[in-house]
């Protein structure tokens, strides 16, 4: 160009274009050397966000692993050791970039950063690498083979270390293998080198944030599968009278055994030993009959607080039949001058639930066990009320026929009728009334009673044993004489019987 027959203004134009090539050939060299460095700079910036993100999710996982351990304890342990191996590996890197640019004074001088001679003489020796490129690959290599080992065979991540931290031979574009060291590394300015590096810590930052966002998405998504869920019929009791409604509830309900409460109130007492398996097992008496309440509150731990989740249910008690009731339609009876006990229940209603009252005579007791002490009628009537939980209201009434106390009989030494003894038995021995096979052990007390001796006149007596005028009577009976006891006056309970039978005594001597 600047040779042949020009003239010397023509030749000083052409050597003047020349040298202005070159110097723009220089400062694209120059601008292409301050990419790589402005790049640099960005990866580094990017790095330093990704890592305070890493340490947020990091702590988050750490804290619902000591909320629950059985849940995330597993996964905190992954991501300890993905920490640790990433920590190690960055760290190597960082120091491996101290290295390269420890002659330069101003690290921000990208134009400066040319030269290749570094990593050539660093990580290769002739046509093999040298100790500290043989470490390189197997820094990258470990910490691949380290994480695919943490997740375990199969982990989704398994392609994407191998592509981020690959080191296979690479194929130039002549069709040649090349060692992915060289094909990286060899004959690179430095600044090139130094950013390609810094992308390596990026692909080491991205990977955490990668797999700890997966594991921890893993589980909530695990945890909302449709597969952890079961139908609940939730009923507002459990127990209905016939043609009542039956009122509640179908819900979904979690079941997730490694989700455990750190704290369980249940009806005002602390039940946190009563949690199996992520679930509060109730074993507990029924109580007495009646409708009763399951309330109480479950705490969980989440972000450092106990959140509450409460709990109502309620069942009826209805009491168990320990034999068949059998009753005898005609025998709804009740005895004039007794207090007659009476019981009064109603299934699945508590005693004091239930109102009772009477009719046709005094009624006295409470909690199901109740005294009727009838009147001067034939007939008392039993009411009872109730209201269900339902709302509604039961009346009922029975009636019970008012019979007097049977007759009573007179007695000598606990035997009745007709007795054999001694004269001496009978004068030593008082004279008493019973109600043999009566339903109530009344205690009898005899208040007079007619003694008749054989051609002797009747003799009166007060009190249970002979007066001295009755005896001389006596005394003049013979053996074999049956000596008469009858009128006897007796009253039970305060109540004078109408009637009791005689007793003869045959004398034996």
């Amino acid at each position: 160009m600047a040779g042949g027959k020009m003239s010397a203004r023509q030749k000083m134009i052409n050597l003047m274009y020349l040298v202005f090539i070159a110097m723009l050939a220089m400062n694209m060299s120059k601008e292409v050397l301050s990419s790589f460095g402005f790049m640099n700079e960005k990866l580094t910036e990017n790095n330093i966000s990704t890592t305070a993100k890493n340490n947020e999710a990091y702590a988050n996982l750490a804290t619902k692993a000591s909320e629950q351990a059985a849940k995330f304890g597993p996964l905190k342990l992954k991501a300890d050791k993905i920490k640790q191996y990433s920590a190690d590996f960055y760290q190597y890197l960082e120091e491996l970039k101290s290295k390269m640019t420890a002659d330069i004074v101003d690290k921000k001088d990208y134009e400066s950063m040319d030269k290749t001679a570094f990593l050539d003489e660093y990580f290769f020796k002739g046509d093999k690498f040298t100790k500290e490129g043989n470490e390189f690959l197997a820094k990258i290599n470990g910490y691949r083979t380290d994480v695919n080992a943490v997740l375990g065979n199969g982990n989704k991540f398994s392609s994407v270390l191998d592509k981020r931290f690959s080191t296979k031979a690479q194929t130039n574009r002549d069709d040649k293998k090349i060692p992915w060291l060289e094909y990286r590394y060899k004959g690179f300015p430095l600044v090139a080198s130094l950013a390609n590096i810094t992308q390596m810590q990026a692909d080491i930052k991205n990977t955490e944030s990668d797999i700890i966002s997966n594991l921890l998405g893993g589980k909530l998504e695990e945890a909302l599968s449709l597969n952890n869920y079961k139908g609940i019929v939730s009923l507002d009791k459990s127990a209905y009278f016939a043609g009542e409604k039956v009122k509640g509830q179908v819900v979904l309900g979690r079941y997730d055994a490694t989700l455990v409460p750190n704290k369980v109130i249940l009806n005002g007492r602390d039940a946190t030993s009563l949690v199996k398996d992520g679930q509060v097992v109730l074993n507990m008496p029924a109580g007495n009959v009646g409708e009763k309440t399951i309330k109480g509150t479950i705490f969980f731990k989440e972000n450092g607080e106990d959140v509450p989740v409460e709990f109502n249910s309620k069942y009826s008690v209805i009491a168990e039949p320990s034999a068949a009731v059998v009753s005898a339609d005609k025998m709804n009876v009740v005895y004039r001058g007794l207090s007659n006990p009476i019981s009064v229940s109603l299934p699945g209603v508590s005693d004091n639930n239930i109102r009772v009252s009477a009719t046709g005579g005094s009624l006295s007791g409470s909690g199901g066990k109740y005294t009727i002490r009838p009147s001067s009628g034939n007939t008392v009537n039993i009411n009872v009320s109730a209201t269900l939980s339902s709302g509604n209201t039961v009346n009922s009434s029975s009636t019970f026929r008012i019979k007097d106390i049977p007759a009573a009989m007179g007695s000598v030494r606990g035997k009745y009728g007709t007795v054999r003894m001694p004269r001496s038995g009978l004068l030593n021995s008082p004279i008493s009334a019973g109600l043999p096979d009566f339903e109530f052990d009344l205690q009898i007390n005899v208040q007079s009673f007619k003694i008749k001796v054989p051609g002797q006149l009747t003799i009166i007596v007060n009190g249970t044993r002979l007066s001295d005028a009755a005896k001389r009577v006596l005394g003049k009976a013979r053996r074999g004489d049956q000596i008469n006891i009858y009128d006897i006056k007796a009253s039970a309970n305060g109540f004078n019987l109408k009637k009791v039978l005689p007793v003869n005594i045959e004398l034996t001597n």
